[in-house]
């Protein structure tokens, strides 16, 4: 059988997902974007978890960040657009590995050197729209 669907677990989730967004936005313009983008990514994570949650569903970690706003997409036809907008943000360097280790990168570049080109405002605008989205599916169950 299905486990039974979470909301209190799902929201306990989305309240951490908040609290890492908060982090992040404590770290703009404080040059080292990586750590945003870290922080972003928790955030992200989190959201997704919660809105999987509250259908009852395990979390599978493999899956990735797009693998899980794709499910959503598939069982909540109003999440639509979601797993595009995943993208894009992992495409703005919201990894949880490539923003800490420097084997992700060309020698000599570390992560902290990496994503100085990135707006960190506009990703992390982007990442709350994201958890609006998210918060609200979940307000929906």
């Amino acid at each position: 059988t299905a486990p039974t669907p979470s909301i209190p677990e799902a929201q306990r989730w989305l309240r951490q997902a908040k609290s890492d967004l908060q982090a992040a936005h404590n770290d703009i313009r404080r040059c080292c974007p990586n750590w945003v983008l870290f922080k972003l990514h928790q955030t992200l994570e989190k959201a997704l978890v919660a809105a999987v949650l509250c259908h009852g569903e395990a979390f599978e970690a493999p899956m990735g960040l797009v693998g899980l706003a794709q499910w959503l997409e598939v069982v909540e036809p109003k999440l639509r657009g979601l797993a595009e907008e995943v993208e894009w943000l992992h495409g703005c360097g919201i990894d949880g590995k490539a923003t800490q280790y420097p084997s992700y990168h060309p020698f000599p570049i570390t992560p902290n050197e990496a994503f100085h080109s990135v707006d960190e405002e506009e990703v992390l605008k982007r990442v709350q729209g994201v958890l609006g989205r998210l918060e609200d599916h979940v307000g929906r169950m």
